[in-house]
């Protein structure tokens, strides 16, 4: 069973993506480990299932390209990204790049919402940023069917 498929429970999804790459960050758990975990959560029957499920395998697994990309955006080296800050672009940016279903300004607002929810004072502007810049490049032509970003 997938879950919701509405938007609110494709957001619930991204705020658990965000939970579960801060703790892969922190205490280094796998895949298996982290989906075992949330799997048992209550909130995890409120969520797109199969998004969140699928993301996060697909994030850890191209961690190190969506880094790469990640660090091509920023002004500042990787490692002294707010973890919080670095899983939305981490989810960001693999939505940009993998999931083109999703248009690039929900992306974007999506991002922001979640910088606001967990991140730092000021971090939402941050990120907004950051993704308007990973859109520019990774959706090119979406970016440009729509004016500009």
């Amino acid at each position: 069973m997938s879950g919701g498929t509405s938007s609110g429970a494709r957001t619930r999804a991204r705020e658990l993506l965000v939970q579960a790459l801060y703790q892969q960050q922190i205490a280094g758990h796998d895949t298996g480990e982290l989906l075992e975990q949330f799997r048992e959560q209550s909130a995890y029957a409120r969520v797109d299932r199969d998004f969140f499920e699928q993301a996060l395998a697909a994030i850890l697994a191209t961690r190190t390209a969506l880094e790469t990309t990640i660090d091509g955006l920023i002004d500042r080296p990787l490692n002294q990204l707010d973890p919080i800050e670095y899983a939305i672009l981490m989810i960001g940016v693999y939505e940009l790049e993998s999931r083109v279903d999703v248009p690039y300004r929900v992306v974007i607002n999506e991002g922001v919402n979640l910088a606001k929810r967990f991140g730092a004072t000021d971090g939402h502007k941050y990120v907004n940023a950051c993704l308007d810049n990973a859109a520019q490049s990774l959706r090119a032509v979406e970016v440009a069917a729509n004016g500009s970003g």
